[in-house]
């Protein structure tokens, strides 16, 4: 996901914009919190004008819609304040009414928003996908211990979606008043969060209140951080969510990457070993030298997944067209002669 570091950016400071798109116009409002500029990939706020209505159809784009307040009828399904949906790419959803308005955070993540209208699914939709549910009142709360190495005590999820081929997540998270880490996290992972209610405090980026945002790439620092009073936020991650703390605040994106590696060295030396041979090239090529990925005879087809190839900055056409030739200087660590 090529998007820049936003953080933080408060979207109430921001106007809304009137939506107008082909096939999808007329009674909609678009805040962009982020953008990929390569495939449209967006993170929104949008607003439903009271007597809004959609026909029947689909997004070519996984989607995420989470119902900050009013509520948004779909077929038969009333999503209010709190409720999570997650709809696969070519999946028809019914038709959409809205009586009195409703503000919902929108996130297209393959492309840009898109609708074509119909009521039967594309044939290749992962119906088995799609997600719907109050995440105030369907989703138990879980310890922050649910990612390892966990967060300080104080800290809960809500998961609302688990990928299995990514391990990328959905989640509302709180923390506790007076709430309090000390040390200094980053991650391999793409996070984002939205702050539905509350402020928390981060050592390098300060305050983030009611209405507060950031998409923050990998390999980042961030904390310490605090909330005085307590707060409610819904995150995002593209991939796992691992957390490497430290308690350096001057490290580098570059050293917490070699960081990251020897980890990777120390906890798991046979892969490792397999991945950086004599040579430096142990993984596996295309025919023309390019980084392919690796076969998996549980998922045989997970490579032509558009969130699989997301992370990795791959075409959705073909994933064999990015440019790894032997030309390039190498980013991973060789010793000297």
């Amino acid at each position: 996901m090529a998007r820049p570091h936003i953080e933080p950016f408060v979207e109430l400071n921001e106007d809304f914009k009137k939506l107008d798109l082909p096939k999808l116009s007329g009674g909609m409002h678009y805040k962009v919190m982020s953008m990929d500029t390569d495939t449209g990939a967006c993170s929104l706020k949008m607003r439903f004008d009271g007597g809004y209505k959609r026909k029947p159809g689909m997004s070519y784009s996984d989607m995420e819609m989470f119902v900050l307040n009013g509520a948004i009828k779909i077929g038969d399904t009333l999503c209010r304040e709190g409720h999570y949906m997650f709809v696969p790419a070519g999946y028809a959803l019914p038709a959409w009414e809205v009586d009195q308005g409703a503000e919902a955070l929108v996130f297209y993540n393959d492309s840009e928003p898109s609708f074509e209208e119909g009521d039967v699914s594309h044939p290749l939709c992962l119906k088995e996908g799609y997600i719907s549910l109050n995440s105030y009142e369907d989703a138990p709360y879980t310890s922050g211990s649910i990612v390892s190495p966990s967060t300080a005590t104080g800290l809960f999820l809500k998961m609302l979606r688990f990928d299995p081929l990514t391990e990328a997540m959905t989640f509302l998270y709180t923390m506790a008043p007076e709430y309090i880490q000390d040390n200094i996290s980053y991650h391999d992972c793409c996070e984002e969060s939205y702050h539905i209610w509350g402020t928390s405090w981060m050592m390098q980026f300060g305050d983030l209140p009611t209405g507060g945002y950031f998409w923050r790439p990998p390999y980042i620092n961030h904390g310490s951080f605090r909330s005085k009073y307590g707060c409610i936020a819904l995150g995002r991650t593209d991939t796992k969510l691992h957390n490497y703390f430290h308690y350096n605040p001057w490290s580098s994106p570059d050293e917490n990457k070699l960081r990251a590696a020897a980890h990777f060295y120390r906890h798991r030396p046979q892969l490792y070993k397999w991945v950086h041979s004599d040579d430096g090239h142990n993984h596996p090529h295309g025919p023309v030298g390019e980084l392919t990925p690796p076969p998996d005879f549980q998922y045989p087809e997970y490579a032509d997944e558009a969130h699989v190839k997301n992370p990795h900055d791959l075409p959705h056409n073909e994933h064999h067209h990015h440019n790894h030739s032997h030309k390039h200087g190498h980013d991973h660590y060789h010793e000297s002669d």
